[in-house]
């Protein structure tokens, strides 16, 4: 059995370390909070330098309390190497510009995270690398696309607002044929429920803002991968733009991910039970979640991901302004947006052009922590209030 896929392992992975004695044995890691180290000896200071990512010289390159989360994310991604980032887009963008240069091209897709498709569709033109937005759910969509200059398949399964899933295997198989590097932001599924470098992409890439951290009080990224891949992010992108997470937050990470495992049983479990409500209501003509029967991508989520966490979206025929006064009417969803904390959000849109037929609107809701029970009322009597304004 590959432990990383035993819910029991990731509860000890959780819970558990080491005695270290370099801490005095100290329970939790300390807060190095420093910009730079002192030595002994120029010699010794020379051989730190010349090796800046295994030695600590300074702190934006490799601090101690950075070093130990990276450490752990990357056991429990399965991966070589992880570098932490001070946000979840310096993650993503350094590892995009780790594999692209002026004239490669870029296959994205269509409904990966906005602001990573403004970098690649808009930012990266300047510099003469192109993109092409496709529709992922098909393998054979991202195949057409691929041209002799492609170098970057980028993927977001799921994605975050229709939760369109990518075959990963198929993808990284095409990828290696086409001598392609793949990157897949695994936000939504986190290594407790997805863990795409088993499946062959390369490079792993989590906005822990999300639901690493939980507890909605810390911004920060991660990409995770072969050693060779990462330590180049490293040396490069992650030393000259300067993203870095401080120790601070890598120790405020390191507290919440002690929870991960715990946290996302839970999202999970209130998540099913919130949509599997709205299935029933009036109002509501689809659920977009992959762990539901009616997804339509329901045995690819089956084979590629061991769990679901608390984030979907349902489409309503209802108009964008009579829903966004049905979430005023919530108590126990707060409206904002974000994801993966311990609190219920809701947001209100139109309805996207193209990904959906007869809906006016599409909502998203965050389930947090909160009783599923009590948010499935609040849900029916915000519902209530709303349809009793208009007699």
């Amino acid at each position: 059995m590959n432990k990383h896929n035993d819910r029991e392992w990731q509860y000890t992975w959780a819970a558990h370390d080491a005695v270290d004695e370099r801490h005095h044995g100290s329970i939790q890691i300390p807060i190095y909070q420093t910009s730079l180290f002192a030595f002994e000896s120029y010699d010794k200071f020379k051989q730190a330098a010349n090796n800046a990512q295994t030695h600590h010289v300074y702190s934006r390159g490799n601090n101690p309390t950075v070093r130990y989360l990276e450490d752990k994310l990357a056991e429990l991604e399965n991966a070589e190497m992880a570098k932490c980032f001070a946000s979840g887009m310096a993650a993503i963008t350094a590892a995009i510009l780790s594999v692209v240069k002026a004239g490669d091209h870029i296959v994205c897709m269509d409904q990966a995270y906005g602001p990573t498709r403004e970098f690649v569709t808009h930012y990266l033109k300047r510099f003469g690398i192109e993109t092409s937005l496709v529709d992922g759910r098909s393998p054979d969509n991202i195949r057409s696309a691929v041209r002799p200059e492609t170098k970057l398949i980028y993927l977001e399964s799921p994605t975050s607002m229709m939760f369109q899933l990518q075959d990963l295997a198929a993808c990284a198989e095409l990828a290696r044929s086409r001598g392609i590097i793949t990157i897949i932001d695994n936000s939504w599924a986190t290594p407790i429920f997805q863990r795409p470098l088993e499946m062959g992409i390369d490079l792993v890439v989590h906005s822990i803002t999300k639901y690493i951290s939980g507890q909605s009080d810390s911004v920060a990224g991660v990409v995770l991968g072969s050693e060779r891949l990462v330590s180049r992010i490293a040396e490069d992108e992650y030393m000259l733009f300067g993203g870095i997470m401080t120790a601070h937050t890598a120790a405020q990470v390191t507290r919440c991910m002690r929870t991960l495992p715990l946290r996302m049983e839970r999202h999970e479990r209130s998540a099913l039970s919130v949509a599997e409500h709205l299935i029933s209501q009036p109002y509501v003509l689809r659920i977009n979640h992959p762990a539901l029967s009616s997804h339509p991508q329901y045995e690819l989520s089956l084979k590629q991901m061991k769990g679901s966490s608390g984030l979907f979206s349902f489409e309503c025929g209802e108009s964008p302004e009579k829903m966004r006064q049905w979430a005023n009417r919530l108590n126990l969803f707060k409206i904002g947006v974000s994801w993966g904390g311990f609190e219920s959000l809701v947001t209100v849109n139109p309805a996207i052009t193209g990904c959906v037929g007869e809906a006016r609107s599409l909502i998203r809701l965050h389930i947090g922590l909160e009783s599923a029970g009590d948010l499935i009322r609040d849900l029916d009597q915000a519902w209530a209030t709303v349809t009793a304004d208009d007699k």
